[in-house]
Protein backbone atom coordinates (compact mmCIF):
# COMPACT_ATOMS: atom_id res chain seq x y z
CA UNK A 1 0.00 0.00 0.00
CA UNK A 2 2.92 2.45 -0.52
CA UNK A 3 2.20 5.49 -2.10
CA UNK A 4 -1.38 6.11 -0.85
CA UNK A 5 -2.53 9.72 -0.23
CA UNK A 6 -5.47 10.66 0.77
CA UNK A 7 -5.07 14.02 0.85
CA UNK A 8 -7.38 16.90 -0.80
CA UNK A 9 -5.00 17.13 -4.02
CA UNK A 10 -5.02 20.43 -5.87
CA UNK A 11 -6.22 20.17 -9.48
CA UNK A 12 -4.81 23.59 -11.23
CA UNK A 13 -3.90 26.79 -9.83
CA UNK A 14 -5.48 30.31 -10.03
CA UNK A 15 -3.77 33.76 -9.95
CA UNK A 16 -5.62 36.30 -8.39
CA UNK A 17 -3.97 39.88 -7.60
CA UNK A 18 -0.43 38.90 -7.81
CA UNK A 19 -1.69 35.45 -5.69
CA UNK A 20 -1.51 32.06 -6.50
CA UNK A 21 -4.73 29.90 -5.10
CA UNK A 22 -5.00 26.31 -5.87
CA UNK A 23 -8.42 24.91 -6.64
CA UNK A 24 -8.69 21.33 -5.34
CA UNK A 25 -10.64 18.39 -5.92
CA UNK A 26 -13.43 19.16 -3.62
CA UNK A 27 -14.05 22.48 -4.85
CA UNK A 28 -14.24 21.16 -8.05
CA UNK A 29 -17.16 18.33 -6.64
CA UNK A 30 -18.36 21.18 -4.36
CA UNK A 31 -19.46 22.75 -8.21
CA UNK A 32 -20.44 20.28 -9.76
CA UNK A 33 -23.14 18.90 -6.69
CA UNK A 34 -23.94 22.70 -6.86
CA UNK A 35 -24.82 22.54 -10.58
CA UNK A 36 -26.93 19.49 -9.94
CA UNK A 37 -28.83 21.38 -7.79
CA UNK A 38 -29.51 24.50 -9.22
CA UNK A 39 -30.53 22.66 -13.08
CA UNK A 40 -33.26 20.53 -10.51
CA UNK A 41 -34.51 23.43 -8.69
CA UNK A 42 -34.44 25.29 -12.07
CA UNK A 43 -36.59 22.13 -13.48
CA UNK A 44 -38.95 22.00 -10.53
CA UNK A 45 -39.79 26.00 -10.70
CA UNK A 46 -40.62 25.41 -14.42
CA UNK A 47 -42.39 22.07 -13.59
CA UNK A 48 -44.79 23.77 -11.44
CA UNK A 49 -47.01 25.23 -13.90
CA UNK A 50 -47.69 21.81 -15.10
CA UNK A 51 -48.48 20.68 -11.66
CA UNK A 52 -52.15 19.24 -11.35
CA UNK A 53 -54.47 18.98 -8.43
CA UNK A 54 -54.13 15.59 -8.11
CA UNK A 55 -50.27 14.74 -8.33
CA UNK A 56 -48.77 11.57 -10.01
CA UNK A 57 -45.47 10.66 -10.73
CA UNK A 58 -42.69 13.53 -10.58
CA UNK A 59 -45.16 16.07 -8.88
CA UNK A 60 -46.07 13.26 -6.12
CA UNK A 61 -41.92 12.95 -5.58
CA UNK A 62 -41.42 16.55 -5.37
CA UNK A 63 -44.88 17.01 -3.33
CA UNK A 64 -43.57 14.53 -0.22
CA UNK A 65 -40.37 15.42 -0.35
CA UNK A 66 -41.58 18.77 0.50
CA UNK A 67 -43.90 17.32 2.93
CA UNK A 68 -40.97 15.32 4.46
CA UNK A 69 -38.98 18.43 4.80
CA UNK A 70 -42.31 20.46 6.45
CA UNK A 71 -42.63 17.58 8.48
CA UNK A 72 -39.37 17.04 10.15
CA UNK A 73 -38.86 21.06 10.86
CA UNK A 74 -42.26 21.30 12.76
CA UNK A 75 -41.27 17.90 14.95
CA UNK A 76 -37.83 19.34 15.51
CA UNK A 77 -38.42 22.95 15.78
CA UNK A 78 -42.13 23.61 16.25
CA UNK A 79 -45.27 24.30 14.70
CA UNK A 80 -44.23 28.44 14.68
CA UNK A 81 -40.77 27.80 12.81
CA UNK A 82 -41.71 26.02 9.67
CA UNK A 83 -40.63 28.98 7.82
CA UNK A 84 -37.31 27.60 8.09
CA UNK A 85 -38.31 24.30 6.26
CA UNK A 86 -36.84 25.07 2.75
CA UNK A 87 -33.86 26.69 4.17
CA UNK A 88 -32.94 23.21 6.26
CA UNK A 89 -34.17 21.19 2.80
CA UNK A 90 -31.67 23.05 0.67
CA UNK A 91 -28.80 22.30 3.52
CA UNK A 92 -30.11 18.66 3.69
CA UNK A 93 -30.05 17.96 -0.22
CA UNK A 94 -26.39 19.93 -0.65
CA UNK A 95 -24.64 17.92 2.50
CA UNK A 96 -26.82 14.57 0.86
CA UNK A 97 -25.43 15.09 -2.30
CA UNK A 98 -22.24 16.14 -1.28
CA UNK A 99 -21.79 12.76 1.30
CA UNK A 100 -23.13 10.00 -2.01
CA UNK A 101 -20.53 11.86 -4.08
CA UNK A 102 -18.12 9.26 -3.16
CA UNK A 103 -20.48 6.65 -5.17
CA UNK A 104 -19.18 8.08 -8.27
CA UNK A 105 -15.74 7.98 -7.59
CA UNK A 106 -15.12 11.34 -6.89
CA UNK A 107 -14.13 13.02 -3.50
CA UNK A 108 -17.01 14.42 -1.41
CA UNK A 109 -17.04 17.94 -0.76
CA UNK A 110 -17.96 17.27 3.04
CA UNK A 111 -14.78 15.03 3.27
CA UNK A 112 -12.96 18.83 3.42
CA UNK A 113 -12.95 20.69 6.52
CA UNK A 114 -13.39 23.99 4.68
CA UNK A 115 -16.75 22.48 3.12
CA UNK A 116 -18.08 21.80 6.68
CA UNK A 117 -16.81 24.06 8.48
CA UNK A 118 -18.73 26.80 6.30
CA UNK A 119 -21.56 25.31 6.74
CA UNK A 120 -21.35 25.13 10.33
CA UNK A 121 -20.31 28.84 10.89
CA UNK A 122 -23.97 29.20 9.36
CA UNK A 123 -25.63 27.85 12.04
CA UNK A 124 -23.54 29.82 14.52
CA UNK A 125 -24.42 33.09 12.96
CA UNK A 126 -27.82 32.16 12.59
CA UNK A 127 -27.75 31.10 16.69
CA UNK A 128 -25.95 34.89 17.30
CA UNK A 129 -28.41 36.58 15.13
CA UNK A 130 -31.77 34.98 16.49
CA UNK A 131 -30.32 35.06 20.01
CA UNK A 132 -29.84 38.99 19.70
CA UNK A 133 -33.28 39.09 17.41
CA UNK A 134 -35.03 37.03 20.26
CA UNK A 135 -33.97 38.60 23.36
CA UNK A 136 -32.12 42.01 22.53
CA UNK A 137 -28.67 42.57 22.91
CA UNK A 138 -28.29 42.86 26.71
CA UNK A 139 -30.47 39.29 27.09
CA UNK A 140 -28.26 38.12 24.94
CA UNK A 141 -25.50 39.15 27.13
CA UNK A 142 -26.53 38.22 30.07
CA UNK A 143 -27.35 34.57 28.96
CA UNK A 144 -23.86 33.96 29.33
CA UNK A 145 -23.76 34.91 33.12
CA UNK A 146 -26.12 32.19 33.46
CA UNK A 147 -26.68 29.93 35.79
CA UNK A 148 -23.81 31.61 37.44
CA UNK A 149 -21.61 35.14 36.77
CA UNK A 150 -18.53 32.65 37.15
CA UNK A 151 -19.44 30.65 34.66
CA UNK A 152 -18.77 33.37 31.59
CA UNK A 153 -15.74 31.74 30.15
CA UNK A 154 -17.36 28.39 30.11
CA UNK A 155 -20.54 29.27 28.64
CA UNK A 156 -18.58 31.24 25.88
CA UNK A 157 -16.10 28.51 25.33
CA UNK A 158 -19.34 26.47 24.89
CA UNK A 159 -20.79 28.69 22.20
CA UNK A 160 -17.70 28.71 19.93
CA UNK A 161 -17.10 25.30 20.61
CA UNK A 162 -20.71 23.98 18.84
CA UNK A 163 -19.59 25.09 15.13
CA UNK A 164 -16.33 23.19 15.63
CA UNK A 165 -18.09 19.91 17.11
CA UNK A 166 -20.33 20.42 13.90
CA UNK A 167 -17.90 20.57 11.00
CA UNK A 168 -15.85 17.88 12.41
CA UNK A 169 -18.19 15.65 12.97
CA UNK A 170 -19.65 15.37 9.47
CA UNK A 171 -15.81 15.65 8.16
CA UNK A 172 -14.61 13.06 10.60
CA UNK A 173 -17.31 10.33 9.43
CA UNK A 174 -16.86 11.27 5.55
CA UNK A 175 -13.14 11.37 5.42
CA UNK A 176 -13.05 8.31 7.29
CA UNK A 177 -15.28 7.11 4.93
CA UNK A 178 -13.10 7.94 2.06
CA UNK A 179 -9.53 6.21 3.72
CA UNK A 180 -11.15 3.57 4.59
CA UNK A 181 -12.32 2.40 1.32
CA UNK A 182 -9.12 3.81 -0.73
CA UNK A 183 -7.62 1.40 1.56
CA UNK A 184 -9.80 -1.43 0.78
CA UNK A 185 -9.18 -0.84 -2.71
CA UNK A 186 -5.49 -0.81 -2.66
CA UNK A 187 -5.66 -4.52 -0.43
CA UNK A 188 -8.00 -5.56 -3.18
CA UNK A 189 -6.33 -7.87 -5.71
CA UNK A 190 -7.83 -7.54 -9.57
CA UNK A 191 -11.61 -8.55 -9.92
CA UNK A 192 -12.23 -8.70 -6.34
CA UNK A 193 -12.00 -4.70 -6.62
CA UNK A 194 -15.28 -5.13 -8.24
CA UNK A 195 -17.74 -6.62 -5.72
CA UNK A 196 -16.69 -6.50 -2.23
CA UNK A 197 -16.46 -2.80 -2.45
CA UNK A 198 -20.15 -2.45 -3.51
CA UNK A 199 -21.27 -3.93 -0.56
CA UNK A 200 -19.04 -1.74 1.89
CA UNK A 201 -19.86 1.15 -0.28
CA UNK A 202 -23.49 1.01 0.81
CA UNK A 203 -22.56 1.80 3.96
CA UNK A 204 -19.78 4.26 4.07
CA UNK A 205 -21.32 6.32 1.21
CA UNK A 206 -25.30 5.54 1.16
CA UNK A 207 -26.18 4.56 4.80
CA UNK A 208 -23.37 7.12 6.46
CA UNK A 209 -24.03 9.64 4.12
CA UNK A 210 -27.79 9.80 4.72
CA UNK A 211 -27.50 9.68 8.38
CA UNK A 212 -24.69 12.39 8.73
CA UNK A 213 -26.86 14.67 6.76
CA UNK A 214 -29.63 14.15 9.31
CA UNK A 215 -27.62 14.54 11.86
CA UNK A 216 -26.30 17.69 11.26
CA UNK A 217 -29.59 19.35 9.87
CA UNK A 218 -31.02 18.19 12.99
CA UNK A 219 -28.36 19.70 15.33
CA UNK A 220 -28.56 22.87 13.41
CA UNK A 221 -32.07 23.02 14.01
CA UNK A 222 -31.79 22.48 17.75
CA UNK A 223 -29.10 25.19 18.16
CA UNK A 224 -30.94 27.27 15.76
CA UNK A 225 -34.42 27.17 17.63
CA UNK A 226 -33.16 27.20 21.06
CA UNK A 227 -31.88 30.25 20.00
CA UNK A 228 -35.68 31.73 19.03
CA UNK A 229 -36.98 30.66 22.27
CA UNK A 230 -37.88 33.42 24.64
Amino acid sequence: MEGLDFSNQYVFPVHIGGEEFYITQSIISTWVVMFVLIVLALFVRFSISRFKEIPKGFQNVMEAIVDIFDSFTVSTMGESKRRFASFYGSVFLFILFSNLWGLLGMRPPTSDLATTFALALMTFFMVQYYGIKTKGIGGYLKGFLDPMPFLLPLNVIGELANPVSLSFRLFGNIVGGVIIMGLIYAALPGLLKIGIPAVLHIYFDLFSGVLQSFIFVMLSMIFVSGAIEE
